[in-house]
């Protein structure tokens, strides 16, 4: 996971960005921000609501972060993924080829 710190001054608010490329195969980036300091989660799902992975559970600092999503064992398809922070939830789709 890579992350970049405040730079101009302006706070960071809470937001799920679309993963790229999107389809992918076999992984993809997905961006995300987060607003304040505290426990994080970043989860991926299949469509019946199966967790599949975790690629974030930890505290997080304000700030913009990157996480890389590595599919290559799981078979092609739609999935979720899921960012939580305190009580803010956003969900996104993402789109795996074979």
């Amino acid at each position: 996971m890579t992350g970049t710190a405040e730079s101009d001054g302006s706070p960071y608010v809470f937001a799920l960005e679309q993963n790229y490329p999107n389809p992918f195969n076999p992984s993809t980036q997905i961006p995300f921000s987060v607003q304040g300091s505290g426990l994080v989660s970043l989860k991926v799902y299949d469509v019946l609501g199966r967790e599949v992975r975790t690629l974030v559970n930890q505290n997080l600092q304000p700030g913009r972060y990157e996480v890389t999503f590595d599919a290559a064992e799981l078979a092609g398809g739609v999935y979720l993924y899921r960012l939580q922070a305190g009580g803010l939830i956003q969900t996104r789709r993402l789109l795996l080829l074979r």
